[in-house]
């Protein structure tokens, strides 16, 4: 096998690396506190006491942009966990069993994914309510049958190998072959379709927060942010413009390690 550079991996693992630093840093410890407002510095500039300067609350911007990033991380992996866990199970179940229970459960998740995403996020949020932990479950729920499709997809491909027939013959359990034999086999597609659901997870959490329906105030949450700051887009454009870049780091770091990731299995098949 011949080793390639892969810079979209690289590049994506060094950009998420150093997002995900400022993260658990901030869990840690923040230049100030987040929360605490200073009247008297209000719309400061950038400068060595105020790095990114302060917001219309006299904020410091660099630690709720820390704290914003957490925020936003926390919400992301929670919303992945769910809909991978879930994913794996329907889509493991499905892809090996076929029949009827395919069709039943992969007819419901084309329903689901019929519909955009953060429409059927609104739904779920404007009867749950606002909120960090019920916008991790909405956003959980939708992306259950996007991580499903992909399993299923990967165990339809394998089942018939002929290490599965063996394992069959030699009295292997179903459940043992389905997550012994075969889910070990599937890893290389689904660390990509973690990238790619975090990417999505980040964009959709910050697309919810930015219209309210997110991490609620005081606490940060970088589409909160950016929605604080628009009216002040001009007085002060370090506002917006901190909170608007950590998204775009964000998203271009898992984006560049998705499509790394792909790269590398493909090259590697």
């Amino acid at each position: 096998m011949i080793f390639k550079k892969n810079y979209n991996f690289i590049a994506g693992a060094f950009i998420t690396a150093l997002m995900l630093a400022v993260v658990i840093t901030g869990y840690f410890w923040t230049p100030r506190a987040p929360n605490a407002i200073d009247s008297s510095n209000r719309f400061a500039a950038p400068s060595i006491s105020y790095l990114l300067g302060t917001d219309n609350f006299g904020r410091c911007i660099f630690s709720r942009v820390i704290e914003g990033a957490g925020s936003t991380v926390l919400v992301a992996a929670a919303t992945v966990a769910i809909g991978l866990t879930a994913g794996l199970i329907i889509g493991g179940i499905t892809g090996y069993l076929g029949g009827w229970v395919d069709e039943l459960l992969m007819r419901t998740g084309d329903v689901i994914m019929a519909f955009p995403s953060i429409l059927l996020a609104l739904v779920i949020i404007s009867l749950t309510g606002p909120g960090r932990y019920n916008i991790i479950m909405a956003l959980g729920i939708l992306f259950i049958p996007s991580f499903a499709r992909v399993v299923r997809g990967e165990f339809v491909r394998l089942r018939g190998l002929d290490f599965v027939h063996s394992a069959r013959i030699m009295g292997v359990g179903h459940v043992r072959i389905m997550f012994v034999h075969i889910l070990p086999n599937t890893v290389p597609v689904i660390l990509r379709s973690i990238a790619i659901g975090f990417n999505n997870a980040v964009l959709a959490e910050a697309s919810m927060s930015y219209l309210g329906l997110g991490v609620q105030p005081p606490d940060a949450s970088l589409g909160r942010m950016l929605s604080e700051s628009q009216p002040f887009l001009f007085t002060a454009p370090w506002y917006a413009l901190s909170s608007g870049i950590a998204i775009v780091l964000l998203i271009l770091g898992l984006g560049l390690l998705s499509e790394g990731i792909g790269g590398r299995s493909r090259t590697n098949g």
